[in-house]
């Protein structure tokens, strides 16, 4: 009995390593572990922001990857990283980056996302 709860063991730890290193782009929100805030946001920067943002690499395919985004001192723009600039930039633009027209609700639910980068 001990020995089949050990090789059960072993196996449950191994899907849950085999999760972890999984491409972040095709983990669910809930293997992501997002709040339904930071669902909304991640679903409002698929619409608006992939085409051209990668949201899990440092490099995109337009536009700078996001990855990462608020750990860094700086913006890709040069500008503060803070949500004062990131809004700014979204409903703005910035450069070749168009502005993006959301209410305010779905601009905070996408600044909880990419907090989450």
């Amino acid at each position: 009995m001990k020995r089949k709860a050990s090789i059960l063991a072993v196996l449950v730890f191994l899907a849950l390593l085999a999760g972890c290193g999984r491409d972040p782009e095709l983990q669910t929100d809930a293997e992501l572990g997002l709040n339904p805030q930071q669902v909304e946001g991640r679903r409002i920067y698929k619409l608006h922001c992939a085409v051209c943002h990668s949201a899990y690499s440092s490099k995109g395919s337009k536009g700078p990857g996001m990855k990462g985004l608020y750990k860094r001192p700086y913006l890709p723009s040069g500008l503060i990283a803070n949500d004062q600039f990131v809004e700014r930039s979204i409903l703005h633009g910035r450069n070749m980056m168009p502005g993006v027209s959301l209410t305010q609700q779905q601009l905070d639910d996408l600044i909880a996302y990419l907090h989450t980068l």
